[in-house]
């Protein structure tokens, strides 16, 4: 049975709009527990900031993260999918660009998001990767 990107992706994504701050992304993502959130214009996908762009591309060059907007961090250049796409596609971009996370759009609007660990929990729900994907995080 053919499995579509919108039968395990998670829907209404968190997103934050250009001028957010890096701080005020970083506090969005532990407050929801993501490793990632949507950058949007407008509704219009703009970029996709995680953990570790805020991380690589602001703390660790010294910025202020109270100053510094998440148009810095994000990734502009994406790989999207759309909720009709098979799920076989999705995982075969996933892999040719070596992303655990990509917008799904309906588009140029942001419906969703298909993780690596939605993936992992579909297809080998005992899988480690599954069991990490849904481990709640160490405080």
């Amino acid at each position: 049975m053919t499995q579509y990107v919108r039968d395990i992706m998670t829907a209404a994504p968190v997103t934050v709009g250009p001028q957010t701050s890096v701080a005020q992304a970083a506090r969005l993502m532990r407050d929801h527990d993501l490793g990632a959130v949507l950058v949007t214009d407008d509704g219009r996908l703009r970029g996709l900031v995680t953990d570790r762009d805020l991380v690589v591309r602001s703390v660790a060059e010294g910025v202020d993260p109270e100053e510094t907007t998440v148009v810095r961090a994000c990734s502009e250049d994406l790989v999207t999918v759309r909720p009709d796409d098979e799920l076989d596609l999705a995982v075969r971009l996933m892999r040719e660009h070596a992303v655990r996370r990509v917008p799904v759009v309906d588009g140029e609007h942001a419906v969703g998001v298909l993780s690596l660990g939605d993936v992992a929990m579909e297809r080998d729900p005992d899988s480690a990767l599954a069991d990490i994907a849904v481990a709640r995080p160490h405080t």
